[in-house]
């Protein structure tokens, strides 16, 4: 007796429909999609109980004639494909056709349709698959389609779905990626006739930014404008001190379609680099547009994970772009700004916002930032001494021992970094390579385009505001003014960034900087760590660190550069062998930051550590000289401002 039989087409159709619809989440998708190929300029999303007892999509769009209306609810019904060419350039959505029978096999369907303005359509009702009702009906223009019961013929589909609250904020969340990837669209959101989201429809990006994350957020906001032969990139990312604690606030979008890609996220997790804390990401919302021949949409169920045949311009050409913005602008916080980043309210209404109208090219992060950076071009220092400053310069240096020397600083605090001297630039674009960039000892002809590209971009910098020393706070804390208001500056974070600066450079070259040492230092490790290290000895050759075994679990350092720390080299060598340790793929870029970030941290002053007036100008001056002024290297801030008008409410001067 034959064993193998095919599957009744209702049995069918049920599996299909687990690939599609996993939860109600997944029927708003795969209806709202439907509702946006077919140029809707309104969608009306209502959701009873989680979307489990109803869904209920109502559109403007074309809808479906009477003739198609049986046939769309068969699968692999679509009018969208007709031949395998046109899986090559997909603009639409939806297209494989096999969100209706799928939804129509799991729940009760009824649909009310019509694509003429005569006010006739045609309605249809399905129960489990099974058509029930097929007739003319009156209908406005467009589509409503509503889904009743889902999984009412599965049980064990539905004994698996989460509370109310948690299907509840999966629809949401894709309503919010719809929004944002249409604001063009009016969208609408109710949930057991409470409203969560509603946007105008009027194409401004950063007012459905404002409906969905609050007006603080969208105050927040950076525009990203850039293009090339293959990619054009839009769209929107915050200020570093705006973050969240998950990458949730991270929606990515390709051709109007939100996907989730782990290249992408990765290349604006590295245009924030050093200006982020650690676990800590950035709200941005970024749509690249390219020819559909370029992305193959038809690789994940659900349609959620593309493949690009470029990625590897695509990542970073938005790592540049990104970073392009961020590096244009005065990044330093206001201390009394601290509802941003708050909590939003769980329903949201798009209002009329009026936001300044920043250019892509490097307008402020406000008309606060804007004033105070002009106003510090205009400031000239404080007078004092060549002889008292030089003084100063040299009791700093011989206080801090420890610490690396730095370029002199510019006459005129000023300058800042845009008048760094060529030779300091080192790294791509002022800042350490990413993961995919190499080092001068690799690729000489690149290092030299990097060192080009770094010196242009100081050129297009913001001036550091210039800023006059008023004392120190509890030995940790410098306090200066200029005529914009008062600012406070972490000492510990500013020597970090201007050591890691250092450091990062000298990390290019480290074998010409190693010294044989007279002692030798010896580590001692596990067996199993003994055992990983001897393969990768060759490594910290790369940093300038002859590193040898010594017999069983003991290992001697031979050499190392002569301006490790003083008094830190073992710890510093245990720290970067741990490191080397624990990851799995290692890359010299990397390897070279991560020493960078030990070597300027040990040598830094601490908290709670007095400076002289002439010490911590000394320290004022390196920090305007860096690239990157704004945060320490595990991006934590160093300066924090209070505008004069700030001041002026909190002693409520002003009213």
């Amino acid at each position: 007796m034959a064993k193998i039989h095919i599957l009744d087409e209702h049995i069918a159709n049920q599996i299909a429909a687990g690939e599609v619809v996993e939860r109600p989440a997944s029927v708003v998708k795969e209806l709202v999609e439907n509702s946006i190929d077919a140029g809707a300029t309104r969608i009306e999303v209502h959701v009873e109980e989680g979307g489990l007892e109803s869904i209920r999509i109502t559109d403007n769009g074309s809808g479906i004639e009477p003739d198609d209306c049986g046939t769309a609810f068969y699968r692999h019904a679509t009018s969208k494909i007709e031949n395998s060419r046109d899986l090559f350039h997909i603009t639409s959505l939806g297209f494989r056709g096999e969100a209706l029978p799928s939804i129509a096999a799991v729940a009760k369907v009824e649909l009310l349709t019509s694509h003429r303005d005569d006010g006739m359509g045609r309605r249809i009702r399905i129960e489990g698959g099974k058509l029930v009702v097929e007739e003319d009906t009156p209908a406005p223009r467009g589509t409503d389609i509503q889904v009743k019961e889902l999984f009412f013929n599965t049980p064990a589909r539905l004994k698996y779905m989460k509370t109310i609250q948690t299907e509840l904020g999966h629809i949401s969340d894709f309503m919010y990626r719809i929004a944002l990837s249409h604001p063009e669209i009016a969208i609408t959101l109710r949930h057991n006739e409470n409203q969560l989201l509603k946007t105008l429809g009027n194409g401004d990006l950063l007012q459905v930014i404002a409906a969905i994350y609050g007006t603080q957020a969208a105050k927040a906001m950076l525009p990203v404008q850039a293009e090339n032969l293959d990619f054009e990139l839009s769209g929107y990312v915050s200020l570093p001190e705006w973050t969240r604690s998950n990458r949730n606030g991270v929606s990515t979008i390709i051709n109007g379609r939100y996907i989730r890609n782990y290249g992408l996220n990765q290349a604006i997790q590295r245009a924030y680099h050093t200006l982020l804390p650690i676990n800590r990401y950035p709200l941005a919302v970024l749509e690249v547009k390219m020819h559909p021949s370029l992305v193959d949409v038809n690789v994940h169920p659900a349609k959620l994970e593309v493949r690009f045949s470029k990625e590897q311009e695509l990542y970073p050409f938005v790592e540049e772009s990104i970073h392009k913005v961020l590096r244009q602008e005065v990044l330093i916080p206001q201390a009394v700004k601290q509802n941003i980043g708050g909590k939003n309210s769980s329903s949201f209404v798009q209002e009329q916002f009026h936001f300044p109208n920043r250019s892509a090219q490097g307008t402020s992060a406000s008309e606060s930032r804007a004033e105070s950076a002009a106003a510090a071009e205009r400031v000239q220092a404080a007078p004092d001494s060549g002889a008292d400053r030089e003084e100063g310069k040299a009791r700093f240096d011989q206080a801090f021992a420890g610490s690396a020397p730095i370029q002199p600083p510019q006459s005129q605090r000023q300058a800042g970094a845009g008048m760094v001297k060529e030779e300091r630039a080192t790294g791509y674009r002022g800042y350490p390579e990413p993961q995919q960039r190499y080092t001068q000892s690799v690729n000489p002809e690149l290092s030299r385009r990097l060192l080009e590209s770094s010196a242009d971009a100081h050129a297009e910098m913001p001036a550091f505001p210039e800023l006059t020393l008023i004392g120190q706070h509890h030995g940790t804390y410098l306090i200066a003014q200029n005529d914009q208001g008062l600012y406070l500056i972490d000492q510990h974070a500013a020597h970090e960034r201007v050591n890691y600066e250092f450091y990062y450079e000298k990390f290019g070259q480290p074998v010409d900087a190693s010294q044989e040492l007279l002692l030798p230092i010896t580590l001692e490790f596990t067996p199993s760590e003994a055992a990983q290290l001897k393969d990768r000895l060759h490594w910290f050759e790369q940093v300038g660190v002859y590193l040898e075994h010594f017999g069983g679990q003991t290992f001697r350092v031979r050499s190392h550069p002569y301006w490790f720390p003083q008094g830190e080299e073992k710890e510093l060598i245990e720290e970067m062998a741990e490191w080397v340790l624990g990851e799995r793929m290692i890359d010299l870029a990397k390897l070279r930051e991560k020493s960078s970030i030990l070597c300027s941290c040990k040598a830094s002053i601490k908290a709670n550590q007095k400076l002289t007036e002439q010490e911590a100008n000394t320290l004022l001056d390196r920090l305007g000289a860096c690239r990157q002024p704004y945060t320490c290297p595990h991006g934590r801030p160093i300066v924090v401002s209070f505008s004069t008008y700030d001041l002026e409410k909190l002693f409520k001067r002003v009213m």
